[in-house]
Protein backbone atom coordinates (compact mmCIF):
# COMPACT_ATOMS: atom_id res chain seq x y z
CA UNK A 1 0.00 0.00 0.00
CA UNK A 2 2.80 2.34 0.72
CA UNK A 3 5.62 0.93 -0.97
CA UNK A 4 7.54 0.38 2.05
CA UNK A 5 10.24 -1.81 3.62
CA UNK A 6 9.36 -3.91 6.57
CA UNK A 7 12.07 -3.99 9.52
CA UNK A 8 11.21 -6.99 11.73
CA UNK A 9 7.99 -9.58 11.82
CA UNK A 10 6.16 -9.74 8.42
CA UNK A 11 3.35 -11.29 10.12
CA UNK A 12 2.47 -8.96 12.75
CA UNK A 13 -0.89 -8.17 12.87
CA UNK A 14 -2.21 -4.64 12.99
CA UNK A 15 -6.14 -3.73 14.07
CA UNK A 16 -6.10 -0.43 14.08
CA UNK A 17 -3.99 2.78 14.06
CA UNK A 18 -3.23 5.40 17.03
CA UNK A 19 -0.79 8.13 18.14
CA UNK A 20 3.17 7.28 19.12
CA UNK A 21 2.39 8.11 22.70
CA UNK A 22 -0.68 6.49 23.37
CA UNK A 23 -0.77 3.33 20.68
CA UNK A 24 -0.69 0.02 21.72
CA UNK A 25 0.63 -3.51 20.50
CA UNK A 26 -1.79 -4.19 18.18
CA UNK A 27 -1.36 -0.29 16.16
CA UNK A 28 0.58 1.27 13.96
CA UNK A 29 1.79 4.55 14.37
CA UNK A 30 3.89 7.14 12.79
CA UNK A 31 7.01 8.92 13.52
CA UNK A 32 8.12 11.54 10.86
CA UNK A 33 10.42 13.62 12.30
CA UNK A 34 13.36 13.90 14.26
CA UNK A 35 11.43 14.81 17.00
CA UNK A 36 9.36 12.24 17.29
CA UNK A 37 12.00 9.67 15.77
CA UNK A 38 13.91 9.90 19.51
CA UNK A 39 10.59 8.57 21.33
CA UNK A 40 10.45 5.38 19.42
CA UNK A 41 12.14 3.59 21.50
CA UNK A 42 10.07 4.19 23.98
CA UNK A 43 6.61 3.54 22.19
CA UNK A 44 4.27 0.60 22.90
CA UNK A 45 3.03 0.75 18.87
CA UNK A 46 2.89 -2.63 17.23
CA UNK A 47 4.97 -1.24 14.35
CA UNK A 48 5.99 2.30 13.23
CA UNK A 49 5.89 4.47 10.41
CA UNK A 50 9.44 5.86 9.68
CA UNK A 51 11.81 7.46 7.57
CA UNK A 52 14.08 4.81 4.94
CA UNK A 53 17.26 5.50 6.50
CA UNK A 54 15.96 5.28 9.93
CA UNK A 55 17.07 1.78 11.81
CA UNK A 56 15.92 0.27 15.36
CA UNK A 57 15.94 -3.05 16.00
CA UNK A 58 13.42 -3.74 19.16
CA UNK A 59 10.93 -2.38 16.90
CA UNK A 60 8.94 -3.02 13.81
CA UNK A 61 9.09 -0.35 11.44
CA UNK A 62 7.76 -0.21 8.13
CA UNK A 63 10.71 2.35 6.00
CA UNK A 64 9.01 5.49 3.67
CA UNK A 65 10.09 7.79 1.51
CA UNK A 66 7.59 10.00 3.19
CA UNK A 67 6.24 8.65 6.63
CA UNK A 68 3.22 11.24 7.02
CA UNK A 69 1.77 10.75 3.59
CA UNK A 70 2.06 6.63 3.98
CA UNK A 71 0.45 6.99 7.39
CA UNK A 72 -2.44 9.07 5.48
CA UNK A 73 -2.94 6.07 3.09
CA UNK A 74 -2.92 3.64 6.31
CA UNK A 75 -5.65 5.67 8.15
CA UNK A 76 -7.80 5.67 5.69
CA UNK A 77 -8.00 2.42 4.66
CA UNK A 78 -9.29 1.52 8.57
CA UNK A 79 -11.20 4.59 8.78
CA UNK A 80 -12.81 4.89 5.16
CA UNK A 81 -15.07 7.76 4.57
CA UNK A 82 -18.65 6.75 5.09
CA UNK A 83 -20.45 5.73 1.54
CA UNK A 84 -24.23 7.52 1.36
CA UNK A 85 -27.18 4.82 0.20
CA UNK A 86 -28.08 5.82 -3.85
CA UNK A 87 -31.30 7.87 -4.02
CA UNK A 88 -33.06 10.82 -3.59
CA UNK A 89 -35.27 11.82 -0.70
CA UNK A 90 -38.57 12.70 -1.24
CA UNK A 91 -38.34 16.15 0.34
CA UNK A 92 -35.58 17.44 -2.24
CA UNK A 93 -36.76 19.94 -5.07
CA UNK A 94 -35.82 19.59 -8.22
CA UNK A 95 -35.78 22.08 -11.20
CA UNK A 96 -36.30 20.71 -14.78
CA UNK A 97 -34.09 19.66 -17.27
CA UNK A 98 -32.02 17.96 -14.40
CA UNK A 99 -28.96 15.26 -15.79
CA UNK A 100 -28.34 12.90 -12.72
CA UNK A 101 -25.45 10.23 -13.17
CA UNK A 102 -25.37 6.81 -11.47
CA UNK A 103 -25.43 6.24 -7.69
CA UNK A 104 -25.93 9.84 -6.55
CA UNK A 105 -27.73 10.30 -3.10
CA UNK A 106 -29.19 13.51 -2.83
CA UNK A 107 -30.23 14.40 1.02
CA UNK A 108 -33.40 16.06 2.66
CA UNK A 109 -34.21 19.70 1.96
CA UNK A 110 -31.72 19.49 -0.83
CA UNK A 111 -32.90 22.18 -3.71
CA UNK A 112 -31.80 21.77 -7.28
CA UNK A 113 -32.11 24.27 -9.98
CA UNK A 114 -33.10 23.88 -13.63
CA UNK A 115 -30.33 22.88 -16.17
CA UNK A 116 -28.19 21.17 -13.27
CA UNK A 117 -25.89 18.31 -14.40
CA UNK A 118 -24.66 15.84 -11.73
CA UNK A 119 -21.92 12.91 -12.46
CA UNK A 120 -21.84 9.71 -10.73
CA UNK A 121 -21.44 8.25 -7.35
CA UNK A 122 -22.52 12.10 -6.08
CA UNK A 123 -23.26 12.86 -2.56
CA UNK A 124 -25.13 16.50 -1.69
CA UNK A 125 -26.24 16.10 1.62
CA UNK A 126 -29.26 17.85 3.64
CA UNK A 127 -29.52 21.18 2.88
CA UNK A 128 -27.32 21.79 0.13
CA UNK A 129 -28.24 24.33 -2.53
CA UNK A 130 -27.64 23.92 -6.11
CA UNK A 131 -28.23 27.05 -8.46
CA UNK A 132 -29.15 27.06 -11.90
CA UNK A 133 -26.78 25.79 -14.76
CA UNK A 134 -24.07 24.36 -12.28
CA UNK A 135 -22.01 21.02 -13.22
CA UNK A 136 -20.89 18.68 -10.85
CA UNK A 137 -18.09 15.93 -11.54
CA UNK A 138 -17.97 12.20 -9.74
CA UNK A 139 -17.35 11.43 -6.96
CA UNK A 140 -17.80 14.72 -5.50
CA UNK A 141 -19.13 15.13 -1.86
CA UNK A 142 -21.37 18.22 -0.53
CA UNK A 143 -22.01 18.63 3.07
CA UNK A 144 -25.03 20.18 4.49
CA UNK A 145 -25.65 23.69 4.17
CA UNK A 146 -23.76 24.67 1.22
CA UNK A 147 -24.58 26.51 -1.84
CA UNK A 148 -23.53 26.51 -4.98
CA UNK A 149 -24.69 29.02 -6.99
CA UNK A 150 -25.14 29.77 -11.27
CA UNK A 151 -23.51 28.36 -13.49
CA UNK A 152 -20.62 27.18 -11.41
CA UNK A 153 -18.38 23.96 -12.60
CA UNK A 154 -16.90 21.71 -10.42
CA UNK A 155 -14.47 18.72 -11.43
CA UNK A 156 -13.87 15.64 -9.97
CA UNK A 157 -13.71 14.25 -6.45
CA UNK A 158 -14.03 17.50 -4.74
CA UNK A 159 -15.13 17.58 -0.81
CA UNK A 160 -16.71 20.58 -0.29
CA UNK A 161 -17.67 21.29 3.68
CA UNK A 162 -20.25 22.86 5.18
CA UNK A 163 -21.42 26.20 5.10
CA UNK A 164 -19.61 27.31 2.18
CA UNK A 165 -20.71 29.77 -0.86
CA UNK A 166 -19.41 29.43 -4.61
CA UNK A 167 -20.15 32.07 -6.62
CA UNK A 168 -21.09 34.92 -4.59
CA UNK A 169 -20.85 38.58 -6.05
CA UNK A 170 -17.73 39.62 -6.27
CA UNK A 171 -17.35 43.05 -3.79
CA UNK A 172 -17.36 45.44 -6.69
CA UNK A 173 -18.99 49.23 -6.70
CA UNK A 174 -18.40 52.35 -8.49
CA UNK A 175 -18.33 55.39 -6.54
CA UNK A 176 -19.88 58.53 -7.42
CA UNK A 177 -18.77 60.58 -5.01
CA UNK A 178 -22.51 60.18 -3.21
CA UNK A 179 -23.06 56.90 -3.80
CA UNK A 180 -21.59 53.10 -4.46
CA UNK A 181 -23.09 51.46 -7.49
CA UNK A 182 -22.99 47.71 -7.90
CA UNK A 183 -20.84 46.25 -10.65
CA UNK A 184 -22.24 42.55 -12.02
CA UNK A 185 -20.52 40.36 -11.84
CA UNK A 186 -21.54 38.11 -15.06
CA UNK A 187 -18.86 35.39 -14.73
CA UNK A 188 -18.27 31.74 -12.76
CA UNK A 189 -16.34 29.59 -10.40
CA UNK A 190 -14.61 27.01 -11.56
CA UNK A 191 -13.48 24.52 -8.99
CA UNK A 192 -11.09 21.85 -11.32
CA UNK A 193 -10.51 17.81 -9.75
CA UNK A 194 -8.84 16.53 -6.97
CA UNK A 195 -10.15 20.01 -4.51
CA UNK A 196 -10.98 19.72 -0.84
CA UNK A 197 -12.89 23.19 0.10
CA UNK A 198 -13.06 24.04 4.06
CA UNK A 199 -16.07 25.30 6.01
CA UNK A 200 -17.50 28.41 5.55
CA UNK A 201 -15.35 29.46 2.74
CA UNK A 202 -16.73 31.97 0.53
CA UNK A 203 -15.38 31.83 -3.38
CA UNK A 204 -16.76 34.95 -5.40
CA UNK A 205 -17.84 34.64 -8.95
CA UNK A 206 -15.84 36.75 -11.61
CA UNK A 207 -16.77 39.87 -13.11
CA UNK A 208 -16.28 38.40 -16.47
CA UNK A 209 -14.57 35.11 -17.41
CA UNK A 210 -14.53 33.14 -13.91
CA UNK A 211 -12.61 32.74 -10.52
CA UNK A 212 -10.33 29.92 -11.05
CA UNK A 213 -9.53 26.94 -8.25
CA UNK A 214 -7.01 24.65 -9.57
CA UNK A 215 -6.16 20.81 -9.26
CA UNK A 216 -5.52 20.02 -6.07
CA UNK A 217 -6.05 22.94 -3.92
CA UNK A 218 -6.66 22.60 -0.70
CA UNK A 219 -8.37 25.23 1.74
CA UNK A 220 -8.88 25.46 5.35
CA UNK A 221 -12.25 26.70 7.31
CA UNK A 222 -13.27 30.64 6.58
CA UNK A 223 -11.17 31.34 3.46
CA UNK A 224 -12.20 34.20 1.20
CA UNK A 225 -11.66 34.06 -2.35
CA UNK A 226 -12.57 36.86 -4.17
CA UNK A 227 -13.60 37.84 -7.84
CA UNK A 228 -11.36 36.65 -10.74
CA UNK A 229 -8.63 35.28 -8.60
CA UNK A 230 -6.62 32.31 -9.66
CA UNK A 231 -5.19 29.64 -7.52
CA UNK A 232 -2.57 27.24 -8.74
CA UNK A 233 -2.53 23.80 -8.46
CA UNK A 234 -1.39 21.88 -5.20
CA UNK A 235 -1.56 25.32 -3.58
CA UNK A 236 -2.59 25.44 0.10
CA UNK A 237 -4.96 28.52 2.00
CA UNK A 238 -5.11 28.05 5.48
CA UNK A 239 -7.57 29.43 7.85
CA UNK A 240 -8.60 32.74 7.63
CA UNK A 241 -6.67 33.54 4.86
CA UNK A 242 -7.88 36.69 2.80
CA UNK A 243 -7.13 36.88 -1.11
CA UNK A 244 -8.35 40.21 -2.71
CA UNK A 245 -9.96 40.60 -6.50
CA UNK A 246 -7.60 39.29 -9.47
CA UNK A 247 -4.57 37.87 -7.67
CA UNK A 248 -3.05 35.50 -9.26
CA UNK A 249 -1.27 32.15 -7.04
CA UNK A 250 1.01 29.77 -9.02
CA UNK A 251 1.15 26.48 -7.81
CA UNK A 252 2.26 24.26 -4.92
CA UNK A 253 1.88 28.07 -2.81
CA UNK A 254 1.43 27.93 0.85
CA UNK A 255 -0.45 30.79 2.31
CA UNK A 256 -0.58 30.61 6.10
CA UNK A 257 -3.22 31.57 8.42
CA UNK A 258 -4.87 34.80 8.67
CA UNK A 259 -2.64 35.93 5.59
CA UNK A 260 -3.90 38.34 3.18
CA UNK A 261 -3.40 39.21 -0.37
CA UNK A 262 -4.07 42.63 -1.58
CA UNK A 263 -6.08 42.78 -5.08
CA UNK A 264 -4.24 42.58 -8.36
CA UNK A 265 -0.58 40.75 -7.59
CA UNK A 266 1.03 37.62 -8.24
CA UNK A 267 2.53 34.99 -6.11
CA UNK A 268 4.67 32.92 -7.49
CA UNK A 269 4.97 29.07 -7.65
CA UNK A 270 6.13 27.68 -4.57
CA UNK A 271 6.42 30.53 -2.28
CA UNK A 272 5.44 30.62 1.30
CA UNK A 273 3.32 33.30 2.90
CA UNK A 274 3.57 33.14 6.71
CA UNK A 275 0.68 33.79 9.04
CA UNK A 276 -0.85 37.26 9.74
CA UNK A 277 1.38 38.40 6.61
CA UNK A 278 -0.08 41.68 4.84
CA UNK A 279 1.30 41.26 1.33
CA UNK A 280 1.07 44.26 -0.87
CA UNK A 281 3.32 44.11 -3.39
CA UNK A 282 4.44 40.66 -5.72
CA UNK A 283 6.45 37.31 -4.02
CA UNK A 284 8.46 35.69 -6.65
CA UNK A 285 8.21 31.76 -6.90
CA UNK A 286 9.99 30.33 -3.98
CA UNK A 287 10.16 33.58 -1.55
CA UNK A 288 9.43 33.28 1.90
CA UNK A 289 7.71 36.18 3.85
CA UNK A 290 6.56 36.78 7.05
CA UNK A 291 5.13 37.82 9.26
CA UNK A 292 3.31 41.13 9.57
CA UNK A 293 2.82 43.94 7.88
CA UNK A 294 4.16 44.95 5.52
CA UNK A 295 5.50 41.58 4.30
CA UNK A 296 9.50 40.95 4.28
CA UNK A 297 11.81 38.13 3.04
CA UNK A 298 12.12 35.62 5.93
CA UNK A 299 16.00 35.87 6.27
CA UNK A 300 15.25 39.71 6.78
CA UNK A 301 12.34 38.59 9.53
CA UNK A 302 14.67 36.77 11.43
CA UNK A 303 17.64 39.62 11.29
CA UNK A 304 15.23 42.10 12.40
CA UNK A 305 13.65 39.64 15.06
CA UNK A 306 17.20 39.19 16.63
CA UNK A 307 17.38 43.36 16.30
CA UNK A 308 14.66 44.30 17.60
CA UNK A 309 15.28 43.12 21.19
CA UNK A 310 18.48 45.54 20.91
CA UNK A 311 17.14 48.62 20.16
CA UNK A 312 17.19 50.76 23.53
CA UNK A 313 20.62 49.55 23.85
CA UNK A 314 21.64 50.35 20.43
CA UNK A 315 19.32 53.62 20.44
CA UNK A 316 21.51 54.99 23.93
CA UNK A 317 24.70 54.35 22.20
CA UNK A 318 23.45 56.10 19.00
CA UNK A 319 22.92 59.35 20.91
CA UNK A 320 26.22 58.93 23.02
CA UNK A 321 27.55 59.04 19.28
CA UNK A 322 25.38 61.78 18.48
CA UNK A 323 26.98 64.34 21.71
CA UNK A 324 30.76 63.10 20.73
CA UNK A 325 29.97 64.28 17.11
CA UNK A 326 28.54 67.35 17.74
CA UNK A 327 31.17 67.98 20.54
CA UNK A 328 33.66 67.27 18.00
CA UNK A 329 32.29 69.67 15.63
CA UNK A 330 31.97 72.32 18.22
CA UNK A 331 35.42 72.13 19.40
CA UNK A 332 37.00 72.18 15.87
CA UNK A 333 37.97 68.66 15.86
CA UNK A 334 35.42 67.69 13.01
CA UNK A 335 37.70 68.94 10.30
Amino acid sequence: MVQGTIVGNPEKMICAVGPLETADGDMITVAGSAKFLKKVARTLAGAVIVPRDFQLDSRILVQVDNPMAAFAKVMQYFYPPPVASPGIHRSAVIGKNFVIGEKVAIGPQTVIGDGVTIGDRVWLQAGVVIADHVSIGNDVVIYPNVTILHGACIGHRVIIHSGTVIGSDGFGFAPDGQAYHKIPHTGIVQIDDDVEIGANNTIDRATFGKTLIGRGVKTDNLVHIAHNVIVGQNTVLVAQVGISGSVTIGKNAVLAGQAGIAGHLSIGDGATVGPQTGVGKPVPAGQIVSSGIPEMPHRLWLRVQRLIPRLPELSKKLSALEKRLRALEKNGGGK
